[in-house]
């Protein structure tokens, strides 16, 4: 199973269905479906099965079940007070990175995996994963979906529904399908909240 590990985190074309593997996947699985059946008063307990279900998780994380994942949260990497809404997709074939104090909206997918586009290849199987990068103190709105292989730098917004099929630069507003800059984050921004509505006091 040690060539299979290392190929999924390589990027390298390997076949999934290693029966160790799957006996592995299964128990993370096992793991997530406890989780997403926690009531909402059983904070403690989603704390202490996160903490068993990621690979990093830091202080103040909060998910909103349900939470959807290949490998249950295996190889997510978590930075202090992530905020993730109703039904995140993490495909966590390989390690996906999310920055401290980022907001990810419902209904997000953040996929590390794909299949070649060669239709013999897709038939016999073939998968390949590339890890996924999301910086510090970014916002995706609902519905974004980020392809493998992107990173998103720092402080930046995602808009809803985009696809992000490619890197987009910190500081920046960027939306669509797919997913381009918009406009970088300004002066404008230390004023107004949202259209006109001025911030205010609460700065």
């Amino acid at each position: 199973m040690n060539e299979i590990f290392e190929k999924m985190h390589n990027g390298e074309l390997y076949l999934p269905n290693d029966r160790e593997l799957a006996k592995l996947q299964m128990e993370c699985l096992d793991r997530l479906y406890d989780f997403n059946r926690t009531r909402p008063t059983e904070m403690a307990k989603r704390r202490e099965l996160l903490k068993e279900m990621f690979a990093e998780i830091g202080e103040g994380c909060y998910i909103e079940p349900p939470f959807h994942a290949n490998f249950g949260g295996r190889h997510v990497h978590f930075g202090n007070h992530v905020y993730a809404n109703f039904n995140l997709t993490a495909v966590d074939d390989t390690h996906i990175y999310v920055g401290d104090h980022t907001m990810i909206g419902p209904n997000v997918t953040l996929a590390s995996a794909g299949h070649p586009v060669w239709p013999e290849l897709r038939e016999k199987g073939y998968q390949f994963n590339m890890p996924i990068h999301i910086g510090k103190n970014c916002w995706l709105g609902a519905g974004t979906v980020v392809v493998p292989g992107v990173s998103i730098g720092d402080n930046t917004v995602i808009g809803a529904d985009s696809i992000v099929t490619k890197d987009i630069p910190a500081n920046v507003v960027a939306v669509g399908n797919p997913c381009r800059v918009m406009r970088e984050i300004g002066e404008r921004d230390k004023e107004y909240y949202y259209k006109d509505r001025k911030i205010g006091d609460a700065k």
